[in-house]
């Protein structure tokens, strides 16, 4: 379970580069996704999007939260908080924080990102340890890559089969590594009626060798909006979804297709 809230916030960063075109998104959106294992509600998760400012820099500071509910919580209680402030004309990151409860496993992380002195310090508030990382061109934290891509991609560029690269600073592990796989484009039945969608496949890191997750899957709207509508983790007997399951803010039209 909870591997599928951390791919939503992860997986649905990562999609595409392209050059500069119209923004995607715009100070208060809001998504929201249920998880779920058949009829069976696991957890919901939502990303919210705010204006704020660091060191009076204007930035867009958005909110990711998720937590399980009902049954699912009695069996393993996830709550967690992710929140970037990154800037509104570049999408460079300022400071990313990562609060997370999962069945008992906690973390409470903040990295500041120095980019005139090309630094990164990530604070271990829960060990209390600080860790120094050299910045990398184009490095993104778990929440900002996802906007920074949405702003940044075209559909016409994409090559089924060809992956994506993209480079993150989100934990003490360093910058990680993702190649996100194009497969095509497909129609997804949702809530509300019949989406066009790009499809793509993550590939993660395993030692020096990119390993391709089969059993993950991710549909992102082709349109102007460019948001997740569905994650899919396959296991051995059915299967975990994470649905769009409620909007608000969004800067495009939704494109439904009708009949």
């Amino acid at each position: 379970m909870k591997k599928v809230l951390a791919i939503l916030l992860f997986i649905g960063t990562n999609m595409l580069f392209s050059q500069a075109r119209q923004s995607a998104f715009k100070s208060g959106e809001w998504l929201k996704f249920r998880m779920h294992y058949g009829f069976l509600n696991a957890s919901y998760a939502t990303l919210h999007v705010k204006n704020a400012t660091i060191d009076s820099i204007p930035v867009y500071h958005v909110v990711g939260h998720g937590e399980t509910t009902g049954f699912a919580s009695i069996f393993f209680k996830v709550d967690d908080t992710y929140e970037s402030y990154f800037d509104k004309e570049d999408g460079k990151p300022y400071r990313f924080i990562r609060k997370i409860n999962e069945g008992g496993y906690t973390k409470d992380v903040e990295i500041n990102f120095d980019h005139t002195n090309d630094k990164a310090i990530l604070n271990d508030k829960k060990n209390n340890k600080k860790f120094n990382f050299d910045l990398q061109d184009s490095i993104q934290d778990l929440i900002s890559a996802f906007y920074y891509l949405r702003n940044n991609y075209n559909p016409e560029d994409l090559v089924v089969g060809e992956a994506i690269d993209l480079k993150m600073l989100y934990d003490d592990d360093g910058v990680f590594n993702f190649k996100l796989k194009y497969l095509g484009n497909e129609i997804v039945n949702t809530k509300y009626g019949k989406v066009e969608c790009l499809k793509f496949r993550p590939y993660v890191q395993s030692g020096r060798v990119f390993k391709e997750q089969e059993s993950l899957s991710l549909w992102v709207s082709n349109d102007d909006n460019r948001i997740p509508i569905r994650i899919k983790a396959d296991l051995a007997v059915g299967a975990i979804k994470a649905d769009l399951d409620g909007y608000n803010g969004l800067k495009h039209q939704f494109k439904i297709l009708m009949d």
